[in-house]
C-alpha cells in the first residue's frame, strides 16, 4: 500500500507503530465513479473504507444521514454487525482505502481506544477522547505563575515593635505572620515573625510588651519572584523545609506565599478565587477575583477537566461573585426582601466564559424599597460590567425597571407571556424559564415559577409557537458542506447546535411542567417522565457538553491570539476527531428536531 496513509486522523491516531504496520500491510486502494453504490442496505461489508479523495453520502431511505470526506471512514458498525444498515453512495468520484475486516478485528482486540472511536456512540467517543488527553490538572497548575496563586498581603512591622503590638496585628489582619524590617542593620534586612516564634516569646519569660519582635524574627528569608512557576515555589519550600516564602520583585515585596495555599491552588484553583470573593470588602477586590475566573477556566479545560464540572465551578463562582457584589451595594433590608436572579446560559449553569448580563430582581409583596432603588440597581450593573460581564444589549437586567418587580407583578407578567404569546413574549418566557436565584430570598423566585408552572396549559398552539424557535437559526443541510470545507469555513455552534438543543429541551420541559432549569437536568427529568428515551437523553446530554467544550476551545484560541470571541469554530482547523464528533453531535440535533416537529406538529404552523 502507499506510505501516505494518514495516521494523524481519528481513529488511527491512537495506534502504536506496530499497529500502524498492520494497517499498512492490510489495505488496498479502490475507485468508485460518481453515483456508484459502495454499500447497500443488507450488504455484508468485508472492509472498512477510509476516504482518500471524494465524497460519500450515507442515506437512510431518502434522508441524508451523513456525508464523508477525505480521512473519514465508514461503515464500521456494519462491519461489526455483519450487515450494512444504510446505503453509501459516491457523491463524486471516490478513491478510498479498504482495510480488511480481519485487520480491523485485530486492531480492536489490541487497542480498546481504537474500537471506541471507530464504532461507539458520541458518549463513548468523548470518553475515549478524554482518555487520550495527555495533560493533567496538577501538571498544568504546576506551570502556573506565582502571581496567579493566592499571594497573601505582606504586613510589615519595624524590628523594634513589641510582641504585644505584633499580636494585635495578627488579630486585626487575620494573619499568622508579619515581615520584620530592621532599618538599623547595614545593609537593612528583612525577616519574619510567625505564631511559632510567638510561642518561643511566651516561653522566654520576658515581658511581651517590652520584647522587640526583632529579637525573635527569622532573618534568613527565602524569596521567589512573581513570574516564577508555582511548582518551583513549592519545590523551594520543600527543599528548605519551610512553610512559606516571600514574593518579591527586586526590592519590592508583593506578599507571602504559603504552602497551604499552594496545595489548595494545585488541587482546585477555584477554591482560591472563592476565598478572595468571600473575603472581599469592596468592589475593587471583587474585580480582582473576577479577573481570575477566565484563567481558571482555561487551566481547568486544558488540563482535561470535563466540561460539566467546569460549568458547575463557573456557576458557583459567579453566584458567589454576584451575591457578594449585591451585598456590598444593596442595603441589608433590600437583600432580605428581594431575590436577585440570573437567566440565560448563566441561569442554566452552562456558561463557561463571561457573557452579557441577563438578570432581574423580584421584590417581596408589601415591601417598600428604598427611594434610590434604581441607582442601587444601576451600580450593580456597572459593577458587573467592571467584572467583565457587559450590559445586555436588550436591557434584560435589573437596572431596567421591566426586570425588577414584585412577586405579584412578575406573576402577572408571566401570565401575559403565556396567554398572549407574541415574539417578545415567547422570548421573555424562554429567558425567564432559565432563571436561577443567586442572592436574597430564593423563595420569591420559587413563588413566581410555581405560578408559571400552574398556568402552563395544554394549549398546543402556544406550545407549538414556543417550540418553533428551534428553526429560527441554523442551516439544517448546509453544515455537512461546511464540515467538508465546501462552504463558509466558520460555524456558529450556538446557532447550529446549542440553541435548537437547549430550546427544544426547554419546550418539552414547559409542556411537561418541569421546574428544572439546567438543560442536562431537564433531559434527566424528561427521561424519568418518559418524554424522552434514555438513548436520546444520553445523546442529547453528550452533544450539549461536546458543543460547550468545542465552543470553549475555539474561544480560548481566539483569546490567545488577541482576537474577539466570536462564538464560531473554524471548521478546517478542527482535528479529524473533533470533526467526527461534531458531525455526530449535529446529527443528534437533527434527529431531535425531527422528533420535536412531530411532537409539537410544527409542520402545521
Amino acid at each position: 500500500m502507499p506510505n501516505a496513509f494518514n495516521f494523524s486522523a481519528s481513529p488511527f491516531d491512537c495506534l502504536t507503530q506496530e499497529q500502524q504496520r498492520l494497517v499498512q500491510a492490510s489495505v488496498d486502494v479502490a475507485y468508485f465513479p460518481r453515483d456508484a453504490v459502495i454499500l447497500d442496505v443488507g450488504d455484508t461489508p468485508t472492509d472498512l473504507f477510509v476516504l482518500i479523495k471524494g465524497q460519500v453520502t450515507q442515506l437512510d431511505g431518502d434522508e441524508v444521514v451523513a456525508i464523508y470526506g477525505p480521512d473519514d471512514c465508514f461503515d464500521g458498525r456494519g462491519l461489526v454487525a455483519g450487515k450494512a444498515s444504510s446505503r453509501f453512495v459516491a457523491s463524486e468520484e471516490v478513491v478510498t482505502y479498504e482495510l480488511a475486516r480481519q485487520a480491523v478485528n485485530d486492531l480492536i482486540a489490541a487497542n480498546a481506544t481504537f474500537g471506541a472511536l471507530l464504532f461507539s456512540d458520541l458518549g463513548a467517543k468523548l470518553s475515549a477522547m478524554s482518555d487520550l488527553q495527555t495533560g493533567n490538572e496538577l501538571q498544568s497548575l504546576n506551570l502556573s505563575r506565582v502571581d496567579e496563586a493566592f499571594v497573601r498581603p505582606a504586613h510589615i512591622v519595624d524590628a523594634t515593635t513589641d510582641i504585644v503590638s505584633v499580636v494585635k496585628v495578627f488579630q486585626k489582619e487575620h494573619t499568622t505572620n508579619v515581615l520584620v524590617r530592621d532599618a538599623q542593620s547595614q545593609p537593612p534586612r528583612l525577616g519574619m515573625f510567625t505564631t511559632n516564634a510567638l510561642q518561643r516569646a511566651i516561653l522566654s519569660g520576658r515581658p511581651l510588651d517590652k520584647l522587640p519582635v526583632g529579637d525573635l524574627a527569622a532573618w534568613s528569608l527565602i524569596s521567589v519572584r512573581p513570574s516564577d512557576q508555582v511548582g518551583d515555589a513549592l519545590a523551594t519550600m520543600l527543599r528548605h523545609h519551610i512553610h512559606r516564602v516571600v514574593v518579591a520583585d527586586g526590592d519590592h515585596v508583593l506578599g507571602v506565599l504559603e504552602a497551604l495555599d499552594v496545595f489548595s491552588f494545585l488541587s482546585n484553583h477555584s477554591l482560591l478565587i472563592t476565598m478572595q470573593i468571600n473575603g472581599a470588602a469592596h468592589i475593587d477586590e471583587l474585580e480582582k477575583a473576577a479577573g481570575q475566573i477566565t484563567g481558571m477556566i482555561a487551566r481547568q479545560y486544558r488540563s482535561g477537566t470535563r466540561v460539566p464540572l467546569i460549568a458547575q465551578l463557573v456557576r458557583d463562582l459567579n453566584a458567589r461573585l454576584f451575591d457578594r457584589a449585591w451585598h456590598l451595594i444593596a442595603p441589608e433590608e433590600l437583600v432580605a426582601n428581594s431575590c436577585l436572579f440570573v437567566m440565560g446560559s448563566e441561569g442554566r449553569g452552562e456558561q463557561l466564559l463571561k457573557t452579557d448580563q441577563d438578570n432581574g430582581l423580584i421584590l417581596r409583596d408589601g415591601y417598600v424599597p428604598p427611594d434610590d432603588l434604581a441607582d442601587i440597581c444601576q451600580r450593580f450593573s456597572d459593577a458587573l460590567a467592571r467584572f467583565g460581564y457587559p450590559e445586555c444589549p436588550g436591557r434584560i437586567m435589573l437596572s431596567n425597571p421591566a426586570w425588577r418587580k414584585t412577586v405579584t407583578e412578575f406573576s402577572q407578567t408571566a401570565r401575559q407571556w403565556l396567554v398572549q404569546p407574541d415574539g417578545d413574549s415567547l422570548m421573555n418566557l424562554a429567558i425567564f424559564m432559565d432563571a436561577h436565584a443567586v442572592s436574597g430570598d430564593a423563595r420569591l423566585l420559587d413563588d413566581v415559577r410555581a405560578s408559571l408552572t400552574e398556568l402552563a396549559t395544554d394549549n398546543d398552539g402556544m406550545l407549538a409557537r414556543f417550540a418553533a424557535a428551534i428553526d429560527a437559526f441554523g442551516n439544517t443541510t448546509g453544515w455537512w458542506n461546511r464540515l467538508l470545507g465546501d462552504a463558509d469555513n466558520r460555524m456558529n455552534l450556538k446557532k447550529e447546535g446549542i440553541f435548537p438543543l437547549v430550546h427544544g429541551v426547554r419546550s418539552l420541559a414547559l409542556a411537561h411542567r418541569l421546574p428544572n432549569t439546567g438543560t442536562a437536568e431537564r433531559i434527566a427529568a424528561l427521561v424519568s417522565a418518559h418524554a424522552l428515551s434514555p438513548e436520546m437523553g444520553k445523546e442529547l446530554t453528550d452533544a450539549l457538553h461536546f458543543f460547550m467544550g468545542l465552543k470553549l476551545k475555539a474561544a480560548l484560541s481566539e483569546m490567545d491570539k488577541g482576537q474577539p470571541v466570536s462564538g464560531a469554530v473554524d471548521v478546517p482547523q478542527l482535528s479529524s476527531l473533533d470533526r467526527d464528533l461534531l458531525k455526530d453531535a449535529l446529527g443528534v440535533v437533527k434527529r431531535f428536531k425531527v422528533q420535536l416537529r412531530h411532537r409539537f406538529k410544527l409542520g402545521n404552523l
